[in-house]
């Protein structure tokens, strides 16, 4: 695997010799998740997705996205939380590739939001995605019935068999039965497979075909993380080595995680992680808070509280090794802002020296800190990526004894918003 993390600065704060301590219990949550006997083994269906997902399954949805480019000028992505995050952040990430602008609806309830996106889409020629295993979740739900109708003024009921697409529960659910009534094409989101996890499922590969994502190279990286990432091998699996640091930094009261990145195209990676973590730990009383920055601009805002606020926070910085374009800085005869020191050089360059000289500053100042660093911004990077998170974040929340892949505490909100509609 391509994936590199970098741990020179946990030296104070993690020991080889704490690692060894702590292998028996990486150990057994490793044989807990790997043999499905762990908490909340029936949403394990992640872990041996990539290799079990058919080169011809992928083939069908590269086809249907060439199929929908030729017809639409814009795709409508509607989904919340796992059913959104994983689809932008790819987009996000691989901006060079995408081949059809993807609008979002559904991850909020602004009116003021939606009303401006439908009177952007008067005038194009619009597919739309619904992604909801119940069909029932308020976001996505109430997006959906609006577009609806928003697509039954613009086209007939035929052609809309062609513009709407709905991924949801195989036999039931809302959306199921919608699909069933108006003959929508349809795709299926596994019953073992949790929305945080899905990405790499057709609730996240429809939208990123149809975009035009190379999703065969995304699957490849995930395919390349699963094998390196199975192995029970301290020195060589770096989503352990990560996992184990999280929870090593945890019982020292490091209980907030800041992922930092230097380069844009991570923001919304760092979104997804967010879910990531917070779903799958915040339990029991327990867990990381998942905060992220975007540097260089936040070491002027929040890089203050990193370099000298409370002392209960650790950094992880998220890096590519090669920048997507270059941007040499030229040379100034006058040289008033006294930078022909880098003159010749790529923008790049600067950009990777201020990534040394933060992580080097906030851990003087008492931030423990480490830096996973992906070759390129390309597909097959983030395929791995996004597979190393996953089982990095499954192992720790086994460390901290919680089930990671459930989020009851989700329901609470809902329950007091379903009183208030006057829903039952």
């Amino acid at each position: 695997m391509d994936i590199k993390l970098d741990r020179q600065y946990l030296k104070g704060y993690i020991k080889e010799s704490d690692y060894t301590k702590l292998l028996p219990k990486i150990k057994k949550a490793h044989e807990d998740l790997e043999g499905r006997k762990g908490k909340g083994a029936e949403f394990t269906g992640w872990l041996d997705l990539p290799r079990q997902t058919k080169d011809s399954f992928l083939d069908e949805l590269v086809k249907l996205g060439q199929e929908v480019r030729g017809h639409s000028d814009c795709l409508l992505s509607i989904g919340i939380g796992g059913s959104y995050i994983g689809i932008r952040a790819t987009l996000e990430f691989l901006v060079a590739e995408q081949k059809l602008p993807v609008y979002y609806a559904g991850h909020n309830l602004s009116s003021g939001y939606l009303y401006h996106l439908l009177k952007t889409l008067e005038h194009k020629q619009v597919t739309v995605v619904v992604i909801s295993k119940s069909g029932t979740t308020t976001e996505p739900a109430l997006a959906f019935r609006i577009v609806k109708e928003f697509m039954q003024k613009k086209y007939s009921a035929q052609e809309l068999k062609k513009r709407i697409i709905c991924i949801t529960d195989a036999k039931k659910g809302a959306l199921r039965n919608i699909v069933n009534r108006e003959g929508y094409r349809s795709y299926v989101i596994s019953d073992d497979v949790g929305g945080r996890f899905s990405v790499l499922t057709p609730a996240g590969l429809v939208s990123l075909a149809i975009a035009g994502v190379d999703i065969k190279a995304l699957m490849d990286g995930a395919r390349e993380a699963q094998i390196a990432c199975a192995k029970m091998d301290l020195k060589k699996n770096v989503a352990y080595q990560y996992a184990g640091a999280r929870f090593l930094l945890y019982k020292q009261n490091k209980t907030i995680e800041v992922l930092s990145t230097f380069y844009q195209r991570f923001a919304f990676v760092q979104e997804w992680w967010k879910q990531l973590c917070g779903e799958s730990e915040g339990k029991d009383g327990k867990g990381i808070f998942p905060a992220s920055l975007g540097f260089t601009t936040d070491l002027h805002s929040m890089g203050q509280l990193i370099q000298e606020g409370k002392r209960n926070i650790f950094e992880t910085f998220l890096l590519a090794e090669q920048a997507d374009q270059k941007v040499l800085i030229p040379h100034d005869a006058e040289n008033l802002d006294n930078f022909n020191c880098v003159a010749g050089q790529d923008l790049d360059y600067v950009n990777k020296q201020a990534h040394k000289a933060t992580a080097k500053a906030h851990y003087d100042g008492g931030v423990p800190n480490m830096t996973i660093s992906v070759p390129r911004f390309d597909a097959y990077s983030l395929g791995q990526l996004y597979y190393f998170f996953e089982k990095a974040i499954a192992i720790k929340g086994y460390l901290l004894g919680v089930n990671p892949f459930d989020q009851p505490g989700v329901e609470a909100y809902k329950t007091n918003m379903f009183k208030l509609l006057g829903r039952k």
